[in-house]
């Protein structure tokens, strides 16, 4: 299979375990990858972007995430945001977005938790200010995507994070993705265009489906939070298989206690056959959801609220199956397992964030499901 990505694996991966350690990206990564076409994935072609697929976006992550987490998380990050950006700024906004494209400029989008921003229209211009947090690669990226009320109204915009009245928390001192920038960001009077400025409907993955709203694109309809989750699903099966990889290569010589060899002892055939079929089910439950994604946007099908939990539900079972595989193989590691410095180590770490990433947790997409399951109207916002 050809990646976009290959040419930089390389250098990504030999940069990781000091991302890690100085909890920076390298800037020669975020230069090669804001170089890099990969930036134009999620870009329809009317914008200028290679509108590629669902899977090949998957593919891509999957890889990177082996190489290095921190750096693909960013990169989903932009990726899927971008997704949603397009739909939420419409038509009206298309030179504007397409420019972004052509300058393969790097966007995010910190809404987390504490989140608060109002904005105040000041003749042709609307002025921010506010927090937003968990804003995975913000440090790196060029633009950020902003939630806001005006006169209690939701609204919503692109900031560019290169101005005056915008500060990047260093605040993300996570143990996993520690070099993914998920910082807090300041916004103090930081200024939009008023013409940029788009209403912010409340369950937007709804209005999207909606077959009389004007979109610059149909794949746009996909609701990003479920493209999301797939790709956060890819993810986690690529450094699933890249500990798994690291385990079985690095045991073949071990000696245990009594002079035992390791790779000779049942219960480690026992768990590593169990970790490979558990990280062989997630990958297949994630690409197989994936197809069916890809089915949609080929034909251009509008989504479903049950596709949409769909989606979601294969992310949930996924990550779940990668963090039982990764479990499985703490237990052929032992006590080594633990300790710093080696790459299982970190691959441990991070895919510990990737199940709690509130677009995947299991939890909220349970609650949701089986109230779909019971006819029930699901109730979250995105």
């Amino acid at each position: 299979m050809s990646l976009s990505i290959a040419p930089l694996l390389e250098s990504i991966a030999s940069q990781a375990e000091e991302a890690d350690q100085s909890r920076r990206v390298s800037p020669d990564v975020i230069a090669a990858l804001k170089q890099s076409d990969i930036m134009r994935f999620t870009a329809s072609k009317n914008l200028g972007g290679l509108n590629k697929s669902a899977t090949s976006v998957a593919f891509e992550l999957e890889a990177l995430a082996a190489g290095c987490a921190s750096t693909a998380w960013c990169l989903w990050n932009h990726l899927c945001t971008f997704h949603l950006f397009c739909g939420l700024l419409g038509p009206t906004n298309r030179q504007f977005l397409a420019n972004l494209t052509r300058k393969h400029e790097w966007v995010c989008f910190p809404a987390g938790a504490t989140s608060g921003v109002r904005g105040v229209i000041k003749d042709d211009i609307v002025s921010i200010t506010g927090q937003a947090s968990f804003g995975s690669g913000a440090r790196y990226a060029d633009w950020a995507g902003v939630a806001f009320v005006i006169d209690d109204k939701p609204q919503f915009s692109l900031v560019n994070l290169h101005q005056n009245g915008v500060l990047i928390q260093d605040d993300w001192h996570s143990m996993s993705l520690r070099a993914s920038a998920t910082d807090t960001v300041a916004y103090e009077s930081a200024s939009i265009p008023l013409e940029r400025v788009v209403d912010f409907p409340f369950m937007y993955r709804v209005a999207f489906r909606e077959p009389g709203r004007d979109m610059i694109d149909n794949r746009y309809r996909e609701d990003w939070v479920a493209l999301s989750d797939l790709w956060l699903g890819a993810m986690a099966v690529g450094i699933t298989q890249a500990a798994l990889d690291e385990v079985t290569n690095g045991i073949q010589g071990r000696i245990a206690i009594m002079g035992v060899k390791v790779a000779e002892r049942p219960t480690v055939h026992v768990n590593l056959g169990q970790a490979n079929g558990l990280v062989q089910a997630a990958r297949d439950h994630i690409y197989s959801r994936l197809t069916e994604t890809d089915h949609r946007l080929v034909n251009n099908q509008i989504p479903t609220e049950s596709d949409y939990l769909s989606q979601l539900s294969a992310a949930m079972i996924s990550l779940q199956l990668c963090s039982d595989a990764m479990q499985l193989l703490l237990r052929v590691m032992g006590g080594n397992g633990l300790r710093q410095g080696p790459k299982f180590e970190r691959y441990f770490r991070d895919l510990q964030a990737m199940p709690l990433h509130i677009n995947a947790h299991r939890d909220r997409v349970s609650e949701q499901s089986g109230r779909h399951l019971l006819g029930l109207d699901t109730e979250n916002p995105f």
